[in-house]
């Protein structure tokens, strides 16, 4: 039996490393970037579009989410192509969705000169995670401030209903969700690695420990969200929640060294993959499999365990080569995503530094 076993991994690993020489990130990820800028970018207004479907009409146009995750994507091109800005117009986009109102400054989810629309707590995160990342590699100001903006606007969603934690939406009290936790947690504590101000660390701990307690599920992943006020928890698993507290998990043990926090992040790595990965094929919505990917590149800066990320390499590639159309956009349906091709784009940017192509 235990012949059979090393018969199996041998052969997985070769499979793996087979898929690994077929792709050329590079050449993947100048692809995608092109074709969103010449399919989703409306030149005239600096903005971009939801899907391929809404080409022709451009009085609405893409909803903040995806954008949070071209922002990512593009400040993993500039980790690759360090000589070229990607961030700048992502971020002349973002900037359109920006609100003063009150209680804080914050994004919204839709153009503010298209319609006034509502503040969600996990879109603004999901920003500051990315400009955060880019303030670490460029230390430009605009970047920080920016994620302190957004920082204050998180606090007025955090309180003690349900024992703490983050909502999702502003002035929505009905959940707060691992979505909004998990990724609040990051911020604070990117925030403290630049600025080493206890507070960001304070906050961070807390929502961690909350998160913890009530929404991590017996089979090692993160539930979506517990219900207010019946507190019910909704028992969906994501791959993305997975992702922000695994990644959480590497930070703390990073800034404090207590080695339970590692030990949490490799339980949630072993759980996620045993979870989502099934029959050759990463079950999820790829941005989400994108943050899940985060997570499992921060735990291996730390254990160098590369083969613990094996099975994301040959999802990308198999992604590239049966879920790519003529054109190459990628996605399953004939109608094609914003949020699908910047999250491609993240993961092939982000697997070309890993795997050093």
């Amino acid at each position: 039996m235990k012949k059979l076993h090393l018969i199996v991994i041998i052969v997985c690993a070769s499979v793996f490393s087979t898929l690994a020489q077929t792709m050329d990130y590079a050449a993947a990820t100048r692809q995608l970037h092109s074709n969103i800028y010449s399919r989703f970018f409306d030149k005239k207004q600096n903005l971009f579009l939801e899907t391929t479907d809404s080409a022709e009409n451009r009085e609405n146009h893409s909803f903040l989410w995806p954008l949070c995750g071209l922002i990512q994507a593009a400040n993993e091109m500039e980790v690759v192509n360090p000589n070229k800005s990607y961030i700048s117009p992502v971020m002349v986009a973002i900037q359109q969705y920006y609100t003063t109102r009150p209680p804080a400054p914050a994004y919204q989810a839709m153009v503010v000169r298209e319609k006034q629309d509502n503040r969600f707590y996990d879109d603004n995160q999901w920003i500051a995670i990315a400009l955060m990342d880019a303030y670490d590699r460029t230390h430009r100001k605009e970047y920080l401030n920016i994620s302190k903006t957004i920082y204050r606007f998180l606090l007025t969603g955090l309180n003690d209903v349900g024992g703490g934690g983050f909502y999702w939406e502003e002035g929505n009290f009905k959940s707060k969700n691992t979505c909004s936790n998990g990724p609040g947690i990051l911020v604070g504590l990117r925030l403290y690695q630049a600025t080493k101000q206890k507070a960001y660390l304070d906050t961070a701990v807390k929502v961690y420990n909350w998160t913890k307690s009530r929404l991590l599920a017996p089979n090692g992943v993160y539930f979506d969200n517990i219900r207010l006020p019946s507190q019910k928890i909704d028992s969906a698993y994501y791959t993305y929640n997975a992702g922000t507290m695994l990644q959480s998990g590497v930070l703390l043990y990073n800034i404090t060294k207590n080695k339970k926090y590692l030990d949490d992040a490799v339980s949630v790595a072993n759980a996620a993959e045993k979870q989502f990965y099934r029959n050759g094929k990463l079950r999820g919505d790829y941005w989400f499999n994108a943050v899940l990917l985060r997570g499992y590149l921060e735990l291996y800066k730390v254990d160098k365990n590369k083969q613990r990320l094996q099975f994301f390499v040959a999802d990308a590639n198999r992604i590239w080569k049966d879920e790519r159309d003529s054109k190459g956009l990628v996605g399953t349906k004939n109608v094609k995503r914003l949020i699908d091709q910047a999250a491609m784009l993240e993961i092939y940017a982000r697997l070309q530094k890993f795997e050093g192509k």
